[in-house]
């Protein structure tokens, strides 16, 4: 389905999403109008599910990062956990995951005061059992 082009121009806009075709075109050596068809083709395919603004936290004022491991009650459905977390401020992503841990949400806050009370919505809102929570030192892009 894909071939080395394709994944060529999947790694570049992974890591440029605004690019512009003329540039994406030049490098992958191919017109910019081809370039922009490959990159169409690839959302229609639903091989690229959308182009997403990359946040620096820091600047809007969320300078800790933190993962936070979260493990449910046998009861608690995931359904419902996973609806309830979207509306916790500070939390940017939730993973389901294997091991003694249900989901990793990985969260940005001000401080850790703003980090326990995430973890408190966390607990009052979705009604997890248990959290396991880790401070973010540096972030390395790949």
């Amino acid at each position: 389905m894909l071939d080395e082009l394709d994944r060529e121009i999947l790694g570049i806009v992974s890591r440029d999403g605004r690019i512009s075709y003329r540039d994406l075109g030049t490098r992958v050596s191919l017109s910019a109008n081809a370039a922009a068809e490959r990159l169409r083709r690839l959302v229609r395919l639903g091989v690229i599910t959308g182009f997403h603004a990359s946040v620096d936290h820091a600047r809007v004022g969320r300078s800790l990062l933190a993962l936070i491991d979260v493990r449910l009650p046998p009861a608690l459905s995931r359904s419902g956990f996973e609806t309830s977390v979207k509306d916790i401020p500070g939390v940017l992503s939730a993973t389901l995951m294997t091991g003694k841990s249900d989901y990793q949400l990985r969260v940005a806050c001000r401080d850790t005061d703003d980090l326990d009370t995430v973890i408190g919505a966390l607990r009052e809102k979705t009604g997890v059992q248990d959290t396991y929570s880790r401070l973010v030192l540096r972030e390395i892009s790949v």
